[in-house]
This record gives structure tokens, sequence and C-alpha cells, in this order.
């Protein structure tokens, strides 16, 4: 049980269980409302994509200097309830006959940058909620239940949408919102008010996190190799849907069982995570997982209906259990080697420079999806996400030769 044991992290726990649910039925169903119900483009799809995207780019550095300045578990509850609200706006525009591709454009960017300071809260109040010496077992156990939702998620989600519309589905991810909402409030543990800050201006917090990320070698490549995975990750996952909806033909079912299976692996990887950064070394296992299990992400690109369609998701197993396993066994080193009074800071840095370049992933998988098809754009991504081990691994190797020298 571990921590289980603790009320407030089961409040938590869950909590956590109930928002990954909405997402999962919103990541599935957005952009089948613009594929299914609007007949978008592969290049419209792309830039739904960057639109839930762009919010890193627009809020991130300055959320974390925020953050800092504010007690982490209202922020929680807040851009919960406002998540919940805005995406309901879709399913009252379709019964009002007012949907298009625009309206849902600006949905997914008001949804994303809310999503920007309910994760950079997130990251902010663990530490505080379970202690710096408890940091690897919270980030594996709430990554297990992010995983397990991954699995029963998309298998919620897809018979939902088969039977209502992509656009009533929503409604479910709205209210996972809700529900994630109320578990925080009960938390019973209260943040005591955060020190003002001797230089209050919001320029020079913003630097001063800059600063701590990239002046450590160790999180310059961590934040590095960040980058690169999600650039790639997105431009495979805006033509993954594109590539079974049109090119196998799947229906909202058989994607939902799809995306259910690489849920598995990360399943696998959040309840594996903690062996084998015991064993392995925390920092070996972030740049060993991608070079290990992202190649056979490509298997998808050759999937057909027939046998291989159920051959290929084993591709997607591998690239989500080494995906969870990296994030967890990183994120108690970033969390580890932060001071208190700046972890907001290095979790919007790590977030702006992440997930500041997926919306440049999702305008790239759109535009090769175009150019190329979504067949070619899965196997160049692919190809993309398996390099992205080298920054952590020149840094590893960095080390090696310091010491091999100073000996």
């Amino acid at each position: 049980m571990g921590l289980l044991r603790d009320p407030d992290f089961r409040r938590l726990f869950t909590a956590t269980a109930a928002s990954q649910l909405g997402d999962r039925v919103i990541f599935l169903a957005l952009p089948l409302v613009a594929i299914v119900a609007l007949s978008a483009t592969e290049f419209q799809v792309g830039l739904l994509s960057a639109a839930t995207m762009a919010g890193s780019l627009l809020v991130g550095l300055p959320a974390g200097a925020w953050i800092d300045r504010l007690r982490k578990r209202g922020v929680l509850v807040t851009t919960d309830l406002l998540r919940a609200l805005v995406i309901a706006v879709i399913p009252l525009a379709w019964w009002a006959d007012a949907l298009s591709i625009w309206l849902l454009f600006g949905v997914a960017l008001v949804h994303g940058v809310l999503t920007v300071f309910f994760d950079v809260a997130y990251v902010s109040y663990l530490p505080y909620l379970v202690g710096r010496d408890h940091l690897t077992e919270g980030n594996a156990k709430l990554a297990s239940v992010r995983s397990a939702v991954s699995v029963g998620g998309p298998g919620l989600a897809g018979p939902l949408i088969g039977a209502f519309g992509a656009p009533v589905a929503l409604v479910a991810g709205s209210a996972g919102m809700v529900v994630s909402a109320l578990f925080v409030r009960g938390l019973r543990k209260r943040e005591p008010a955060p020190e003002p800050s001797a230089d209050p201006h919001l320029g020079r917090e913003i630097a001063e996190g800059l600063r701590f990320v990239l002046g450590q070698p160790l999180l310059r490549a961590i934040v590095t190799a960040d980058g690169l995975f999600g650039l790639f990750l997105i431009a495979y996952q805006t033509m993954l849907l594109v590539f079974l909806a049109r090119d196998v033909q799947l229906g909202s079912f058989g994607i939902g069982v799809v995306l259910s299976a690489m849920g598995c692996g990360g399943l696998a990887g959040a309840l594996l995570a903690r062996r084998a950064a015991s064993r392995l070394g925390a920092r070996r296992v972030i740049w060993l997982a991608p070079l290990l299990t992202c190649p056979p992400a490509a298997l998808m690109a050759f999937a057909a209906p027939g046998w291989t369609l159920w051959v290929a998701p084993a591709g997607l197993v591998l690239l989500s259990f080494g995906g969870v396993v990296r994030l967890v066994a990183q994120a108690g080193l970033q969390q580890s080697v932060t001071p208190d009074h700046v972890l907001g800071r290095m979790s919007a840095t790590f977030r702006f420079v992440t997930w500041g370049g997926m919306p440049l992933g999702g305008l790239l998988g759109g535009a090769a999806g175009t150019w190329l098809g979504p067949s070619a754009t899965l196997w160049l991504s692919a190809a993309g996400l398996t390099l992205t081990f080298l920054p952590t691994f020149a840094v590893r190797a960095g080390e090696h030769t310091e010491r091999s020298v100073t000996s």
C-alpha cells in the first residue's frame, strides 16, 4: 500500500484517476469531432493538435512564476472546474447546430492554457504532500493510475462515441474534471502560504527558473530530450488517429481498443519503473528507455485491415512502456535536485520546452501527413522518437569522461 495508506494521497490518487479518465475521453473524442463530425482535412487535424498544445508557448514560463506565489491546491481545483466548463461548450454548440472547426480550435486552445496551470501546480504540489523521500513512490503510483486509466479509458470512450457521437461523449470528459476538483478540494493537508519573493518581478523570476534548469547539465539534457520527444510524439499521434480512421478504416470502438493496448504498456511501465530505476539507476534508464522501446512504434505504419492490425499495436505498447518508465525515473530526479521555492518554475520551464514544441509537432505531423501520407509520417516520427536518447546519453558519457580524467 505504501503512500495509499495516507488519506490525502488516496484523495489525490482518486482525483488523478477521474481527471485522467476525462482526459482520455477528450483525447479521443476531440479529434474525432474534427475528423468525423466536421470532415476536417489532415492539416486541420494538425492545426487542432497544435492549438491543444499551444498553451505551453503562450503561458508556459509565466505560469511557473505565478504558481510559485500561490497555494497549489486552489489552482488545481479552479483549473479543473474551468476546464470542465470549456469542454462542455462543444456538446452545447453541437446541440445548437453551431459547431465549427474554428470553435473547436478555440476550445482546444483555452483548454490547453488551463491545463498548463493545472499540470505545473500538480507537479509542484506533490513534494509538499508526500515529502521528498517518497517522491519516486508517489510519482510511480500516480503514473500507474494514469496508465491504468489509459487502458480502460479508450475502451470506454470508443463505445461511448460510437453510441452517442464524439460531441456528446465530451460530456463525460467534462464530468471527469468536476469529480477531480471535488476530491482535490477534500485534501485536508493545507499548504503554508508561499513566502513573498524578495524581488517580485515576473521577468526576473522567470529568468531565475530558466537559469536553474539550463545551468545544470543533467536538467539541461533532460529538458532537451523532452522537447524533441514531445515534438515527434505529437507528430506521430496526430496522424495515428487519421491513419486508423481513414487508411485502416477502424471505427471509434476499434480505435479505442488500439489505444487501450497502448495504455497497457504505460501501466506495465508504471508498475516496473521503480524496479528499473533502482536496478539500472535513474540516469541510465532515462536514455536507455527511448533507445530500446521507440523503434517498434514504426510497426504501426505497416498495419492494414487483417492480422497485421493486431500485431502493429505491440509497437505502441512498447512505446508507452518506455515513455512511462522514463518519465517516472526523471521526475524523481528533477524534483529531488530542485529547491522548494523554485519547483513551480522548474516544472514550468520543462513544460514550456517539452510542450512548447508540441504545436510544431502537430503542424509538422499535419503537413507531413498531407504531403507524404499518414503511414510515412508514422515511420519518420518513430525514427525521430528513437533519436531522443542522444542528449541524456551524451551527458552521461560526458560525466564518465570527466571522472576518468579526474582519476
